[in-house]
């Protein structure tokens, strides 16, 4: 780590949890449909404003807030406009993506049989070796991943003291390629 890295970290307040994700949605009570009656997170708050608090543009919009059992939230602005957040078009769409963390394995088994008795196109379930997910979309094109970890507390040890060698490796690697000739 460097030294004005090591600096940053000691200085920096530590950050607690996720507080909210906000996207944008298409419309507020289909939004409220999907998070609600099928993945179960209860409707907790809603803002209407016609004015954006951090920069005073008008923007008529109403901001729905969706509970997790810790605390935080996830949430969306719909903008009366009947849009959905468009996709990145340098990113393909399994990149970009929310992860929900459920307790167990039989969990997100249960999930995904809800979500397709819903009409929900469930991919999954996929073993990642640490856990466990299934993927789908929201009605807003939002890619979402419900998992469950099946390590133990020492495996999540040995993953967090290799971190930075792994990814100090991929860096390598990465810049190996870059000077590499095209084929």
């Amino acid at each position: 780590m460097s030294a004005v890295s090591s600096a940053v970290k000691s200085s920096v307040a530590p950050i607690h949890g996720l507080h909210h994700f906000a996207w944008r949605c298409r419309d507020a009570e289909e939004t409220r449909h999907f998070y609600e009656d099928l993945l179960g997170l209860p409707l907790a708050h809603v803002i209407k404003a016609d004015r954006v608090p951090s920069t005073g543009e008008y923007c008529p919009y109403v901001h729905v807030f969706f509970e997790m059992k810790d605390g935080s939230y996830i949430a969306f602005f719909d903008l009366g406009d009947n849009e959905a957040a468009a996709p990145s078009p340098n990113t393909p769409p399994w990149v970009n993506h929310l992860a929900l963390r459920m307790n167990t394995i039989e969990e997100v088994i249960d999930a995904k049989k809800r979500l397709e008795a819903a009409g929900i196109d469930v991919i999954g379930v996929t073993d990642h070796g640490f856990i466990h997910s299934i993927y789908f979309f929201d009605p807003n094109g939002i890619r979402l991943e419900l998992t469950a970890e099946n390590l133990s507390e020492q495996q999540a040890a040995d993953f967090k003291a290799s971190a930075h060698a792994e990814l100090a490796a991929w860096t390598k690697e990465k810049a190996g390629r870059a000077k590499a000739p095209a084929a």
